[in-house]
């Protein structure tokens, strides 16, 4: 009776492959940035995936969209679609987000960002495989078990969600007050994993941006004697966070790909326009990933102290400032039905061995487990994610909404 289903499902979404490569294709020329990095938002994008939703028949819609002045319309939606099933006391839900990252250096791209191209069996395109991919293997999954007239064991509710890659204060978090997650939910969240599909993240790192700002005082490159040099002093504290960080924090969890915290030096803004000026300020960031053994607060004095010695040491004023920070939720235990679920029905589709682990990135996953909810994060991808020729295999997005699909008809 299982394979039986397993192979109306399989069937069904198979000849679904080209629309979702059409669907794809026209996601990703809708780009969806946050305001908080010079784009417009998700609202287009939003508009264009209801409306297919209830072209197939999904008339079950409702909307918890966040306001927010700095997009166009003055909001961010976040939108859910509900399927009724035979027990309505809890739901399984399935979230994916519609915002992506810019695109970064374009000369780093060998076709635009935001007009699709097909090749070699991969839709390649900005926000293709993060989120796209659970985007429409999700939504597809869902026309697949209402085109059959399969009645799920449970409520399931796909979740379309904004602002994740900037901190969803205007998608779950926002949601989170409105009390539409009730106990006994579980989550599946398709925005992680690996190529062979055998991840099921049950675990994610602290996750804390920083910002810092070294005064010095500027002057001409001819008589540097005559300022201090912030860019100099800058320099030096990177290159020493980057030790003591490494050095107290370096304990290895295997449960994590890396097994370890991870401390990175990545954005850096200019400082001075021209070679001959002593620049006298410097503004770099940290992109720092915390295993959960450890306290963020001990993260903290570190960087602490760290920033009085370099201070002391060059004569200037440092400052940092938290740009975003999620600690660590709880893991979810790898015994958790949805986990178990999910991995019966990967193993169904995809015929390999999935396991439990840990990741560095953050998902809406983490929010849901701080809540005291199960949630597991599991896609079948490369993790082309905001690099450059950002791509998802077709094979992957077929094969996710027929896990999706498969773990909607059985879960209970």
């Amino acid at each position: 009776m299982a394979d039986e289903l397993l192979s109306k499902i399989s069937e069904k979404l198979q000849g679904y492959e080209n629309e979702m490569v059409e669907f794809s294709k026209t996601l990703i020329g809708i780009p969806a940035i946050s305001p908080k990095e010079g784009g417009k938002g998700e609202s287009q994008k939003a508009a264009y995936i209801e409306n297919i939703l209830r072209q197939w028949g999904f008339d079950d819609i409702t909307h918890y969209d966040a306001p927010d002045e700095t997009a166009p319309g003055g909001k961010r939606p976040n939108f859910v679609v509900r399927m009724k099933g035979k027990d309505s006391s809890r739901t399984l839900w399935l979230v994916a987000h519609m915002d992506i990252v810019p695109p970064g250096d374009l000369k780093k791209w060998t076709s635009d960002p935001y007009q699709a191209v097909v090749k070699d069996g991969k839709i390649y395109g900005r926000g293709s495989e993060d989120n796209g991919q659970a985007l429409v293997a999700a939504s597809f999954a869902f026309r697949a078990l209402k085109e059959l007239g399969i009645t799920p064991p449970v409520d399931v509710c796909l979740l379309m969600g904004s602002d994740e890659e900037t901190g969803s204060d205007k998608g779950v978090h926002y949601m989170m007050d409105k009390n539409i997650f009730r106990p006994g939910d579980v989550f599946l969240v398709p925005d992680g994993g690996n190529s062979d599909g055998t991840l099921l993240e049950v675990s994610e790192k602290t996750i804390m941006w920083l910002k810092f700002t070294v005064e010095g005082k500027q002057c001409h490159g001819s008589m540097p004697q005559r300022g201090n040099n912030a860019h100099r002093a800058g320099m030096k504290l990177a290159l020493e966070l980057d030790k003591v960080l490494h050095q107290k924090f370096g304990k290895k969890n295997k449960l994590f790909d890396p097994p370890v915290s991870t401390f990175e030096p990545t954005k850096k803004e200019a400082n001075v326009p021209n070679i001959n000026t002593v620049p006298g300020e410097d503004i770099f960031y940290f992109d720092t990933r915390i295993l959960p053994e450890f306290k963020p607060a001990d993260v903290d004095k570190l960087i602490a102290a760290t920033m009085k010695k370099i201070a002391k040491a060059t004569k200037t004023k440092i400052k940092v400032e938290k740009m975003q920070f999620a600690p660590a939720a709880k893991p979810t235990s790898p015994d958790a039905a949805i986990v178990k679920a999910l991995g019966q029905s990967v193993k169904a589709v995809y015929k390999n061995k999935p396991y439990a682990g840990g990741i560095g990135g953050g998902t809406f996953a983490a929010l849901f487990r701080r809540a005291g909810f199960d949630a597991v994060v599991w896609a079948r991808m490369d993790d082309t994610c905001h690099g450059p020729d950002e791509y998802a295999w077709i094979k992957f997005i077929v094969g996710d909404a027929k896990v999706c699909a498969h773990l909607m008809a059985t879960f209970q």
